[in-house]
């Protein structure tokens, strides 16, 4: 008896939902990060994925509403770095502030830095209830209830202040790094933080 032979080359690629959704995430970051998430259309994303058109929509029912999953992933994963770092410096809230403005400062100095993606998505879309601006404000809130958290950490009971300065630092750090360049007022971003915070604990120590 002669036993049927299947050609493993031609049979179908069987993913799971959490593997498909990874692709069509990251064509959406790879496309939005060269260009803008506006100029990229949902035709041309889904030939770039490989996936069926059916197969991508089923995932994410509108443009929209990829936009916001794909920046709420990118939260994810800056938070997720964050708190790494956090409890690694746990105990020491000087180095885990200055460590949060450390990461940003290789971000806007790395090479083929645009910007923001938080920023930059979300200022495409004018309604305020858009996923993506949903999303970014999001992860502005999560970043600042942490620096908030690590400022009354080092100052009880008078981390607010701080808290806001340095998130205003981080804001221009990426700002001035997307429009000036790595070597422009970015480039003093971690200095104006570390000169804030000593002199807001030195302040207390009265």
């Amino acid at each position: 008896m002669t036993a049927a032979l299947t050609d493993d080359a031609t049979a179908p690629v069987r993913r799971s939902r959490a593997e498909r959704q990874t692709i069509v995430l990251d064509t959406a970051e790879r496309l939005f990060a060269s260009r803008s998430s506006r100029s990229v259309g949902m035709d041309e994303l889904v030939r770039e994925t490989g996936l069926g058109k059916m197969t991508v929509y089923r995932l994410f029912k509108s443009k929209d509403d990829l936009v916001g999953a794909y920046l709420s992933r990118k939260a994810a994963t800056v938070l997720a770095f964050i708190d790494a770092e956090l409890t690694r410096l746990q105990g020491d809230p000087r180095a885990a502030l200055l460590s949060v403005v450390d990461a940003v400062e290789r971000d806007v100095t790395r090479t083929g830095f645009r910007g923001c993606p938080f920023t930059n998505v979300s200022s495409e879309y004018d309604d305020p209830q858009h996923p993506a601006r949903s999303a970014a404000a999001d992860y502005k809130f999560e970043l600042h209830a942490r620096l908030e958290d690590l400022a009354d950490q080092l100052i009880p009971g008078g981390g607010e202040d701080l808290a806001a300065q340095i998130h205003l630092i981080i804001d221009g750090m990426y700002l001035s790094g997307g429009l000036l360049g790595p070597d422009g007022p970015a480039a003093h971003g971690r200095q104006l933080a570390e000169r804030l915070i000593d002199s807001a604990f030195q302040g207390t120590a009265r």
